[in-house]
């Protein structure tokens, strides 16, 4: 599933009259390079969720001929943040009970996708990490089990383990990229309707199985930004996509 509703207001004034996903790097779409990543390393079916602006993107999609099914789950009337926008779009998968490989749309990186999920069938849930300053990281205990999340500006901590000691975890940076096990959308009943899918993780990790996946040498560019996004010609010419 590629993440691509969101408002992009960091890219302001450029997302004002554009989605991010149609933001244009070396001379083509975000979204263009994205997917055909996905395609390009053993995506055989890939759902798109819209909003801001969303009939740009499907526009985009529909006048392409892409080598594997890509269906648009559409968000228009409600954005329902990424927890929200996964279960919006849960019946749109193949019912094999396969994970599903997420992927956000403002994230370029050299990640190989087709072995991370190789790799990682059997968890609940698997997020690809790396050693990368931030103010925000995700905590793991030793056996890279998901215990919480902590801002180290601000000293938060969001963890449902009451006796967590951040001190004694393992801290990593999220990339935007992860697998979800369809075994999952049963602990989404009750949430509402639009729901970050990272808080989601967060309030669930004591009763499944979410883990971090450490990605070495892990090349990562977050084009969300407008201070990244001069960057971003260059480093689709260096990563090859």
């Amino acid at each position: 599933m590629l993440f691509a509703a969101g408002l992009g207001t960091r890219l302001r004034p450029l997302t004002d009259t554009m989605p991010k996903a149609m933001v244009p790097v070396d001379g083509r779409p975000l979204i263009d390079i994205v997917m055909n990543n996905l395609i390009r390393q053993g995506a055989t079916e890939i759902v798109v969720n819209v909003h801001h602006f969303a009939q740009q993107i499907i526009d985009f999609i529909v006048s392409h001929s892409w080598s594997v099914p890509v269906k648009i789950s559409d968000e228009s009337e409600q954005l329902l943040n990424t927890g929200g926008g996964l279960l919006h779009a849960s019946s749109m998968f193949s019912d094999d009970g396969l994970p599903i490989l997420i992927h956000n749309v403002d994230i370029l990186s050299n990640a190989p996708l087709q072995t991370f999920y190789r790799e990682n069938l059997q968890a609940d849930a698997t997020l690809m990490v790396s050693q990368r300053d931030t103010q925000r990281y995700l905590l793991f205990d030793d056996d890279m089990r998901l215990r919480g999340w902590t801002n180290i500006a601000t000293g938060e901590v969001k963890s449902p383990f009451k006796d967590i000691h951040v001190e004694e975890l393992q801290r990593y940076a999220f990339s935007g990229i992860h697998m979800f096990s369809p075994r999952l959308f049963s602990l989404m009943s009750g949430y509402p309707s639009a729901f970050p899918i990272m808080d989601f993780y967060l309030q669930n990790c004591a009763k499944a199985n979410i883990r971090g996946f450490v990605q070495s040498d892990l090349k990562l560019l977050d084009v969300g930004k407008l201070n990244t996004l001069h960057e971003a010609d260059a480093y689709v010419k260096e990563l090859g996509l």
